[in-house]
């Protein structure tokens, strides 16, 4: 099924590559959005991403004040390495922080705690350094609406081999949150999902739960929500191998009864989100139904979503928002529903295979 949509151009540099805005964030007031993403040079020669990866890239913040239709774009308000754009050969995955400049002793700082997460104005975001075994991962805050972001703020390890964080949050209250973070898998490669939780306004962390048992390939790139009976709903992009060896993708939904304490695996909302896979996008409109958006990198490539009127018990018919992609390498979406259930859902896209990716949103209500 075809939905009726906008579309729009919010970061479009010449002659860059911009994308992966699901590695960072995006934050609404009415219909004032921010969205985080990443921009660097292309490369039509490199491999699954045609990006230049020996030339420098740069985190990039872009803000629309009317509900996604126009956008300006500027670096990222916040602290980087030694204040420049990191150099993509510091590490494969660029992030706001590398572990070289960690080691370097430009390290996140030990968060004083008792932050009102509740703010009218509060935003949170996390990075990371890459995905692997040695992982280091952290925070920012800000409470003016991603205006000024205070920050880098170091997350612990739990105990794990590493921790490689992306935005996934839900509000408690003034000092209370959860936190749904990626960890290295026991052999050291990416990732498993785990619920932690602060309870002192990010002064320190707990973890509560293994969201998913240890795959076979992944589960990353988490979801999250409450319902208004309490549950906590979260989905996870899944990539692994079928009984002839073929790598597939997916998307899974697991909840949780007890406020993160346990969680349960529910369905599979997306049974395949093409090659390579892709992260999903969890909102909840204001009469309670559910949509998950998600990029599909096989022909036709695009951007699709499912909706539930059943608090995720079961996933409508599949709904194609963009199938008009020239290439594979497009995705990693994030959204936002404005007071009216307008839904605007950011994403990387690409015209053709090996050309410069620019960052696109869609516009729509269900």
């Amino acid at each position: 099924m075809k939905a009726n949509v906008e579309n729009f151009i919010v970061y479009k540099g010449e002659n860059q590559y911009a994308g992966w805005p699901a590695n960072y964030g995006m934050w609404s007031w009415g219909e004032e959005i921010i969205l985080s993403f990443v921009a660097g040079y292309p490369n039509a020669e490199g491999s699954f991403h045609a990006i230049d990866r020996t030339k420098p890239i740069e985190t990039i913040q872009a803000r629309s004040s009317d509900g996604g239709r126009t956008w300006t774009s500027a670096p990222f308000p916040g602290h980087t390495p030694g204040g420049r754009a990191l150099s993509a050969d510091e590490h494969m995955i660029p992030e706001l922080w590398t572990l070289k400049a960690i080691q370097e002793g430009d390290a996140p700082k030990p968060f004083p705690g008792h932050y009102d997460f509740t703010h009218p104005d509060f935003a949170l975001m996390n990075a990371r350094t890459h995905l692997n075994e040695g992982s280091l991962s952290w925070f920012y805050v800000s409470k003016d609406r991603c205006q000024s972001w205070e920050g880098p703020y170091e997350l612990p390890l739990f105990g794990q081999k590493g921790i490689s964080a992306r935005t996934d949050y839900i509000v408690n209250g003034p000092n209370d949150m959860h936190m749904f973070l990626t960890a290295v898998k026991s052999n050291g490669k990416e990732g498993r999902v785990f619920c932690a939780r602060t309870e002192d306004g990010g002064k320190s962390f707990q973890f509560a739960a293994w969201v998913c048992e240890e795959p076979e390939g992944y589960a990353i790139m988490s979801s999250s929500l409450r319902l208004a009976d309490g549950t906590l709903l979260c989905a996870i992009r899944y990539s692994g191998t079928n009984a002839s060896g073929e790598r597939e993708c997916w998307i899974d939904l697991y909840e949780s009864k007890d406020q993160g304490k346990s969680w349960s695996f529910k369905n599979r909302p997306v049974p395949n989100t093409g090659r390579g896979g892709n992260p999903p996008t969890l909102n909840q409109l204001s009469d309670g139904r559910l949509v998950m958006i998600y990029g599909y990198r096989d022909q036709p490539y695009g951007i699709r979503a499912r909706i539930s009127t059943d608090q995720g018990d079961t996933w409508g018919e599949e709904i194609i928002l963009r199938e008009d992609a020239g290439s594979f390498d497009i995705g990693y979406p994030r959204t936002v529903v404005l007071p009216n259930d307008t839904i605007v859902t950011a994403y990387y896209y690409s015209d053709a295979i090996g050309a410069p990716c620019y960052i696109a949103c869609t516009v729509w209500k269900p």
